[in-house]
């Protein structure tokens, strides 16, 4: 998602996670919410891909571990030493750990029906990722959008919202219906900028908590599907490589009150 991210990245294009982090505030309006109105659109590039083609077959085992909730399988994909844990400003892994075993403390490992492992199907599932900053040689993932950082404050400062208020959509083009049905009329279509969520406590909103009210530049109201959206927030995964082959290095985000 997800995951809320306003630059940087989420559980950035996770869906699982975005699903949760759309719906719950598409249900809880508040008396802040500003009313629609017309605003300016800020284009938005999508994040690239990491041009690795051993980093697409390593995502395959990755999403392999998941699916088979295979944790031995997962400890071998992660880095013998040095994983990082950064749930908010500070690395908080415990050195006497294993990898995994901070992973597992990080998105909840350690049951079958445990979370965690939705979450890291999802971010196996994510071809973008950017370098890392503090660490050589290190890539996080899901990767950063691109767009200018400055227009985007003015356009949170205009409309009177708030910056987790705004997404972008997972392609140009994404279908924006009346009503939250699917076979609702099409009324418009997104280009590749910031979009405005609405909240909406409406019963059918409650019925279809799979679609996301918006408001278009135009200032009208619509709504589009729950997994053409993209957080600006959200944890990342991070990865580098040992050799030739690639391994989970560490993570940015997670429970930020571990124990």
């Amino acid at each position: 998602m997800r995951p809320y991210r306003y630059v940087p990245t989420v559980f950035t294009a996770i869906v699982i996670a975005l699903s949760a982090a759309l719906a719950a505030p598409a249900q809880q309006p508040t008396l802040q919410s500003p009313k629609p109105k017309a605003y300016k659109p800020v284009t938005v590039k999508p994040p690239q891909d990491i041009k690795d083609p051993t980093f697409d077959s390593f995502r395959k085992q990755l999403a392999a571990a998941a699916e088979r909730k295979d944790k031995a399988a997962l400890a071998r994909l992660i880095v013998a030493k040095g994983f990082f844990w950064i749930p908010a400003d500070k690395d908080v892994a415990n050195p006497a750990l294993s990898g995994i075993d901070n992973l597992a403390r990080a998105i909840g490992l350690d049951e079958p029906d445990a979370p965690g492992w939705e979450i890291l199907a999802a971010f196996a599932a994510e071809p973008t990722g950017e370098f890392d900053p503090d660490r050589k040689g290190v890539v996080c993932s899901p990767g950063d959008p691109d767009f200018d950082v400055k227009a985007a404050e003015q356009l949170v400062a205009a409309t009177g919202t708030d910056a987790s208020d705004w997404v972008y959509p997972v392609s140009d083009g994404i279908e924006v219906r009346a009503e939250p049905r699917p076979d609702s009329r099409v009324i418009a279509k997104l280009g590749m900028h910031l979009v405005w969520v609405y909240p909406d406590d409406s019963p059918a909103s409650a019925v279809q908590a799979d679609a996301v009210r918006i408001v278009l530049p135009s200032g009208q109201l619509g709504f589009v599907s729950v997994d053409a959206l993209l957080t600006l927030e959200g944890d990342q995964l991070c990865y580098a490589k040992e050799g030739d082959t690639w391994k989970v290095a560490g993570l940015r985000g997670g429970d930020t009150n571990p124990q």
